[in-house]
């Protein structure tokens, strides 16, 4: 990296043990919970570019022996240097190639199957993937969700997704064990959405 990249990126975590250990528990408690709509802790500085949820949670759980994948305005971006800088990760080119991936919103984006699915021997080598979406709304009129974690049903209003995310997590679920796990990021919040979380369209 740079000089100039150095003097230009901005700090990391304010603590790192402390902020590290909140993203964490957030990220816990997002996928122990599907589409639960959970508020990020904002511990840390981040940079211009792409959702602040998504930047902080990957700084969380991001280190030195994780693959990621950027979608092309987040590696255009300072976030791509920010992320290398202060987790040590190495930035891979294909998506198949990474542990993680963060898609910005409006993007181009490969779609879930195109990521590493894991194997029935491995599943949990499979890839988590970060969506940038507009807005999380949990007990609204949009998704009827159910699966481990969620008593029942939970609903969930997302605005903002990919194009054909819809028909794509079923079959990613439908892979079990195998398939890609999800943390949908707002501005402010992120849901998590496991493999296991079966989705469909809410009856009004």
């Amino acid at each position: 990296m740079s000089t100039p990249d150095l003097n230009t990126l901005v700090a990391g975590f304010d603590d790192e043990a402390f902020g590290s250990q909140a993203v964490f528990r957030a990220a816990l408690q997002a996928l122990s919970h599907p589409a639960r709509p959970i508020d990020m802790p904002l511990a840390a500085a981040v940079p211009r570019h792409g959702h602040m949820a998504a930047a902080v949670l990957l700084l969380g759980l991001l280190d030195a022996d994780t693959r990621l994948w950027l979608s092309p305005a987040i590696a255009a971006s300072d976030a791509a240097a920010w992320l290398r800088f202060h987790t040590g990760c190495t930035l891979v080119a294909e998506p198949a190639q990474a542990q993680f991936c963060w898609l910005a919103q409006g993007d181009t984006w490969p779609g879930l199957a195109q990521l590493n699915l894991g194997s029935d021997t491995w599943p949990d080598q499979s890839a988590t993937c970060v969506i940038e979406v507009d807005r999380l709304q949990g007990d609204a009129p949009g998704w009827m969700l159910q699966g481990p974690g969620i008593p029942g049903e939970r609903m969930l209003q997302v605005t903002g997704l990919p194009s054909g995310f819809e028909s794509q997590w079923q079959d990613n679920h439908a892979l079990f064990p195998r398939g890609v796990d999800v943390f949908l990021a707002s501005p402010t919040q992120i849901a998590g959405l496991p493999r296991t979380t079966r989705l469909q369209h809410a009856k009004v």
